[in-house]
């Protein structure tokens, strides 16, 4: 496929980045290797001095994990990309790539567990002095910028409370300071997101999740518009911390991202019903989703998202015991840490995805004990509604 071309989304989704012209297959085969050889020591030299795009060992490079890169970069708006055996190992690389000791990195306040303790917990050891702040507000990071912090870390919409951060003022308020934004993009997808276009520096996923779509992968990936960062980011960081996905892995995630747009329009779809269903429910409250009216980030969404996901979190009225309860009886909702597959996914982020969080700390961080966080599969919205409705029945 042309390279160079103003083909929509969805075209670019449909096709290969390269065609397969000695076997004109129309799936790409999985080059299930771990090394590659050469005709000659001249060969050799050229591809160890990247003279040459020749494979040497997968771990560095392979045909079936570049055609996955070649795809990413090109749906994200990027120039390249770097594909991790989890999306812990691309954000882990990603901030050890771009920090050193006495550097300052701004978070959101709200992160997905792993990710908190990265930034809580392991960047400390390295003396990396992190800060967690609301980045909904820009005055926060006004008062907080200066020659010590390096790099601007955040979730968009945040996991679990759906908070949403304006790429385009973070970058504003940075101007001209050597200052990268880092925006993890899981939960839209680059079909309704794309936040290299609204000004971050590097995008990345955790690829298990809508990427693959399907429940069967993990893997992580990593975008930018800088090749150089992104090579430095393969070679330096990917090859030497040992984070490599499979070419098989690679080639299902080929094969998700084929169907991405008509699964994200029908996440979406199901999540929209469902949202309005929880908001109306007189033992319900608290429920958060960018299509309803009481969502706070209107204004972003409308600035830098097409879509609204399939995320959606609440709270039942009651107890915590109650909530459990209401988990307990779901029949179609499994309980499951995970989100962005087929089936609809239930969980309490305090017990589970963001158990890490200090208890006492929840509120500052926008979470309560009682939260709820579903992801919405491809079921039939009827049937997810009365499964809900039947659990939320025995509440008193």
């Amino acid at each position: 496929m042309d390279k160079n071309n103003n083909y929509r989304l969805e075209t670019l989704l449909a096709h290969n980045t390269k065609d397969d012209r000695e076997n004109r297959a129309l799936t790409p085969p999985i080059a299930q290797t771990s090394t590659f050889y050469f005709d000659n020591m001249d060969q050799v030299k050229k591809a160890f001095n990247f003279e040459t795009d020749d494979y040497v060992y997968t771990r560095g490079n392979n045909p079936t994990i570049r055609l996955f890169e070649e795809k990413m970069a090109l749906i994200e708006k990027g120039n390249a990309a770097v594909a991790f055996a989890s999306g812990m190992a691309a954000i882990s690389s990603v901030l050890f790539s771009l920090l050193k000791p006495q550097d300052q990195v701004v978070f959101h306040r709200t992160l997905y567990g792993s990710t908190h303790t990265v930034a809580k917990t392991l960047l400390k050891k390295y003396d990396i002095d992190s800060k967690f702040i609301d980045l909904t507000n820009s005055d926060n990071l006004n008062a907080l910028i200066d020659d010590a912090v390096k790099v601007i870390y955040f979730e968009t919409p945040s996991n679990p409370n759906l908070e949403l951060i304006d790429i385009q003022k973070i970058k504003k308020i940075i101007g001209d300071k050597n200052i990268k934004i880092v925006v993890d993009n899981t939960f839209l997808s680059p079909y309704f997101q794309n936040p290299l276009e609204n000004g971050a520096d590097i995008v990345l996923h955790s690829a298990t999740k809508y990427i693959s779509g399907h429940g069967d992968v993990v893997a992580g990936v990593v975008v930018s518009k800088d090749i150089d960062y992104i090579h430095r980011l393969k070679f330096d960081y990917m090859t030497e911390f040992g984070g490599v996905i499979s070419p098989f892995n690679a080639w299902l995630l080929l094969r998700g991202l084929k169907t991405l747009h008509i699964r994200m329009k029908a996440h979406e779809a199901n999540a929209i019903k469902i949202a309005d269903y929880l908001n109306s429910h007189k033992k319900v409250t608290n429920v958060i989703y960018p299509s309803l009216e009481s969502y706070p980030f209107t204004e972003v969404v409308s600035k830098q998202m097409r879509g609204f996901g399939a995320i959606i979190t609440f709270e039942v009225k009651g107890s915590r015991e109650d909530a459990v309860n209401f988990i307990d009886h779901l029949k179609l909702f499994k309980i499951a840490v995970s989100l962005g597959d087929i089936e609809s996914l239930i969980e309490m982020p305090s017990e589970m995805t963001h158990l890490g969080y200090d208890k006492s700390e929840l509120e500052s961080f926008g979470l309560t004990e009682k939260m709820i966080r579903i992801s919405v599969g491809l079921e039939n919205h009827e049937d997810l509604i009365a499964d809900l409705e039947k659990s939320l029945d025995r509440i008193k």
